[in-house]
């Protein structure tokens, strides 16, 4: 799928020098550039644009109608029959209906951290081939992808001894009992209170009349 975009050899843009918005298709697809000392995560940007911007679109917001505009002509419909539809083309494969967006606001949400993150895009990427990556450069995307959405600053490498600490998925405060729920406790206790009693004296006067009798 990624032959669709690259075939050819487009010239590197740097995609940051001007607004998505402005760029032509050919410059929004084309491979980013980085700078000559690269992080971790800058060279994870051109992996992502490798394996991973093809399905998951330019700006990681997942195959929307908008981003496949920037595909060829035949391609812009990805599940039509003879391209990733349900009779795909020879050694194509059928993509899913939803492409999750990987940039972006409630982004990654499904993973609890970055260990857990990478072990998931390890595993299961690219749709295509998955496991096909080596270590390197799930961690080099996987540190793009938390870079991108603010939750890691690239400037200390990310790997198996420190991706349990960033955390992603946001976890929300326990909530707290409405008020009056322990009142309504204390209620019920004392509505048994009279039927344990009696109970009680029911057991008393039947141990008294066993007693009683010949």
């Amino acid at each position: 799928m990624a032959g669709l975009f690259f075939d050819g050899g487009a010239a590197s843009v740097n995609q940051q020098a001007t607004p998505t918005g402005t760029l032509s298709p050919l410059e929004r697809l084309a491979k980013p550039t980085v700078p000559a000392e690269p992080s971790q995560a800058d060279l994870g940007a051109q992996d992502y644009w490798l394996y991973c911007l093809p399905c998951h679109g330019d700006r990681g917001q997942g195959l929307t109608q908008e981003f496949r505009e920037t595909y060829p002509p035949g391609e812009v419909d990805c599940w039509q029959s003879g391209c990733h539809g349900k009779r795909p083309y020879e050694n194509g494969f059928t993509l899913p209906m939803v492409i999750p967006a990987v940039i972006g606001e409630d982004a990654l949400q499904k993973f609890a951290n970055a260990a857990v993150l990478q072990s998931y895009i390890f595993a299961a990427m690219p749709y295509w081939d998955p496991g096909s990556l080596k270590q390197e450069e799930i961690w080099r995307i996987t540190a793009f992808l938390l870079r991108e959405n603010g939750l890691w600053d690239a400037r200390v490498e990310l790997n198996a001894s420190n991706a349990e600490q960033v955390v992603i998925r946001k976890v929300e405060a326990s909530p707290t009992p409405p008020q009056g729920t322990s009142r309504a406790s204390g209620v019920s206790l004392w509505l048994l209170f009279p039927v344990l009693v009696l109970i009680l004296l029911l057991f008393i006067l039947l141990r008294r009349f066993r007693r009683g009798s010949p």
